[in-house]
């Protein structure tokens, strides 16, 4: 137990060291601090010599501002000390924050289809804020916390050591009750903290998919889940309430027994004539300069437990191996053909989605996967995406694999457009630059031109802010063919060299689908282009069709070759174009 929570501190400085931390305001910071301390031990002495001097009936006027002084310079220097410390905190956070999403965006899109969205949100924003809580907050309160403590025990031991030694007395016994509180509270903490992540992902989920929830009649069985998770964060949070329970009063006991033990015993000692009223009152102060900051420890100690499970959270992200190809050659796929060879692939180790594919396409060429559903055919997109690497077999552009260019070179030469094109919350003029370099840089005039090549310029100029209609989360705003015709409206802009459509068409209504279809004629030209069909009249005049069962191709040529030779094939024609 003790080792692995050495190695839970360990992991937690480390990654903060890992972080850019301002070393200056740190180190300032730490240096008022230390200042601010000083001056609030100064106060306690001053206030033992008006006392005993109160007691002579001589009051002194320098004495007075000296007090006045040193409570004000103590004011000034901690709101500053406080303040770098904090921002200090904000910053190391930020930088984490910083950390944890370059590395997301940079991860495999495997590792994506392994964990809910929601989980990852919340290891970016509850456990970096659990961080964040602990540098920006409690930290500064615990650095500050120890130079006080160091000074007034010092200051106490040189004014009264015995009256000391009887204070010191309480702190092992606060430790054999608060550390295994401690324990208790971090085991309860991870718990909530887990429970915390599952309830954000369920959250995320159900609100995100609000339509088919509704579609569904799912309110019932949604309201059961989301219920059952307020009721375990429920469970973890009583939990957690009780030993808070057991820590405060625990703490208010023994602060009260050592107060009324030092007044007790102080007040006799003042009576016999060993002490001043001064000393007894300076002793009292000091006392409270202990007393306060220890009060502050146990939710340091708390907290930091907490934030021992969040950084073991965040380091198995920023330890995930990136997306392989981020460096490579920069190369350009102009009249080049597209060979791949005896690739095969599973999203598991003992399983083949993908089982020795080998086909071409040549420069312009359209090539059309059709098939079974289930067979395989999304999958080799994503390989062709490069989402996912083949378990075995090479996919080449030319005479080069296409793994050995940069992943940004070969994917800013392919356009994709999906069955459901996705949007990103904001504007047209933002979802049809996506992705690009400088897209303020792009001219109105090249926007209405995209939108036009794509028969989308009608509907935008209907919208009363034109190109800067809001689409809604996920383009709810738009109907599906406006969707789609933004979504090859963004392709011309980015003149792909490389055409993906994974049946483009399919969900539309039969206006729409003209529409799009012509759009899609357009975009095609001079392009080589891979299409997932399901209808297969969208694919009739394809260069070649690759038909694809169970992850292995079982015909290739082009329709009347297939009618003729692939039974499956000749069946689906029958039954699509009868």
């Amino acid at each position: 137990m003790k080792e692995k929570q050495q190695s839970g501190l360990k992991t937690f400085f480390s990654l903060i060291l890992s972080t850019n931390i301002p070393k200056a305001a740190l180190t300032i910071g730490l240096m008022m601090s230390i200042i601010t301390t000083l001056a609030g031990l100064v106060v306690p002495l001053l206030t033992k010599y008006l006392v005993d001097g109160f007691s002579m009936s001589s009051l002194s006027t320098p004495l007075l501002i000296a007090i006045g002084v040193a409570f004000i310079f103590q004011a000034v220097i901690s709101g500053l000390s406080l303040y770098l410390l904090t921002a200090v905190g904000q910053k190391i956070v930020a930088s984490l924050r910083d950390k944890m999403w370059l590395k997301l965006l940079r991860l495999p899109v495997r590792f994506f289809d392994q964990r809910p969205s929601g989980n990852i949100v919340s290891r970016v924003v509850n456990d970096t804020n659990i961080v964040k809580d602990l540098i920006s907050e409690h930290f500064p309160e615990f650095i500050t916390g120890i130079i006080s403590i160091i000074g007034a025990v010092t200051l106490l031991i040189i004014m009264d050591w015995k009256m000391t030694l009887m204070m010191l007395i309480a702190v092992p016994l606060t430790l054999a009750i608060m550390l295994p509180l401690g324990r208790r509270m971090s085991k309860i903490s991870r718990g909530l903290q887990d429970e915390t992540a599952v309830f954000s992902g369920n959250v995320q989920q159900t609100l995100g998919d609000i339509r088919l929830m509704k579609a569904s009649t799912a309110e019932q069985a949604e309201e059961q889940k989301g219920q059952h998770g307020v009721r375990s964060l429920l469970t973890y949070g009583l939990k957690e309430a009780r030993v808070f329970a057991l820590i405060a009063p625990t703490m208010q006991f023994v602060i009260m027994l050592v107060i009324v033990s030092i007044i007790a015993y102080g007040g006799m000692r003042v009576a016999s004539g060993d002490m001043t009223t001064g000393t007894l009152v300076a002793f009292l102060l000091y006392l409270f300069q202990i007393i306060m900051p220890v009060t502050t420890f146990a939710m340091f100690f708390t907290q930091l437990q907490k934030a021992k499970g969040a950084t073991e959270r965040i380091v198995s992200i920023l330890q995930e191996p990136l997306e392989e190809g981020q460096e490579g050659v920069e190369k350009n796929i102009d009249d080049q053909a597209i060979h791949v060879e005896n690739i095969s692939f599973g999203y598991e180790e003992n399983e083949s989605i993908i089982k020795d594919v080998s086909f071409s396409a040549n420069p312009g060429e359209m090539i059309a996967f059709a098939g079974p559903s289930g067979g395989g055919k999304t999958t080799m997109f994503g390989l062709m995406e490069r989402f996912y690497e083949p378990t075995a077999g090479t996919i080449r552009i030319g005479a080069v694999p296409i793994k050995a260019l940069s992943m940004k070179a070969w994917r800013s030469q392919i356009g994709y457009v999906s069955q459901e094109s996705s949007m990103m919350v904001g504007t047209i003029r933002e979802n049809l630059c996506y992705g690009l370099e400088r897209p303020e840089a792009i001219p109105d005039e090249r926007l209405w031109e995209v939108a036009k090549m794509a028969y989308a310029d009608k509907f935008i100029q209907e919208f009363s802010q034109g190109l800067d209609t809001e689409v809604g989360e996920r383009g709810v705003k738009l109907s599906g063919g406006q969707r789609q015709r933004i979504a090859i409206a963004r392709a011309f802009l980015r003149d792909p060299k490389l055409l993906m459509m994974d049946e483009a068409t399919a969900s539309l209504d039969s206006q729409s689908e003209f529409i799009v279809q012509k759009a899609l004629v357009e975009l095609m030209k001079g392009r080589t282009t891979f299409v997932i069909a399901h209808r297969l009249s969208t694919i009739v005049h394809a260069d070649q069709i690759i038909f694809i069962e169970d992850g292995k191709i079982t015909g290739k040529g082009t329709h009347e070759q297939l009618l003729g030779s692939h039974t499956l094939y000749r069946k689906f024609a029958d039954q699509q174009l009868a």
